[in-house]
């Protein structure tokens, strides 16, 4: 059975939106090989609407880093939306409606490795309420951007376990979590 794993660049105050604005000053190889791990495990790619359309306006069509272009122009992607009727990107499934979360669990039943998510806050709450979440990687970056989207607004209380921990020669913190049920 498959997993879905997010992962996030996130400000120590919560931030994730516009990452390209603040998180480039603190990537380097270790950064870059922990990236490169998750990338590694996925057998799928899972985003919302907003990631969906950045990322195949983008990817289909960029000379940049042409290894990860080829993977997710390849890899399986499924997209959590009620307003995406039809999906154009090589390989994408639209997941909507009142049947969204069940056919994601049939999805990861049916997968051998895990689904990875970059970004889409508001997907990886609909996870988290939706009990699909199975690991949560955070690269906590020591800056306060102070404005912008945060991971967890408006959420409910969701308990999570940290399994594992690393700190970078940057002062960023690779953390993983897990659901914690206890």
């Amino acid at each position: 059975m498959g997993i879905i794993v997010a992962n996030f660049f996130i400000s120590l105050d919560g931030v994730v939106e516009s990452p390209d604005q603040w998180h480039f000053p603190y990537f380097d190889d270790e950064m870059g090989a922990a990236v490169g791990a998750g990338m590694q495990r996925a057998t799928g790619f899972l985003m919302g609407r907003k990631l969906y359309d950045e990322w195949s306006a983008y990817w289909t069509t960029t000379d940049q880093d042409q290894d990860f272009a080829a993977f997710i122009n390849n890899a399986d992607k499924y997209v959590v939306s009620n307003t995406l009727e039809k999906a154009d990107w090589n390989n994408t499934t639209v997941l909507s409606g009142d049947v969204a979360a069940a056919r994601l669990r049939e999805i990861k039943e049916q997968t051998d490795g895990a689904i990875q998510m970059s970004g889409s806050a508001t997907t990886v709450r609909w996870l988290l309420a939706n009990g699909l979440l199975d690991e949560l990687n955070l690269l906590v970056h020591p800056i306060v951007v102070g404005h912008g989207q945060r991971l967890f607004e408006d959420t409910p209380t969701h308990k999570l376990k940290l399994v594992t921990s690393e700190t970078f020669k940057t002062g960023v913190l690779n953390l993983s979590y897990v659901p914690d049920a206890g």
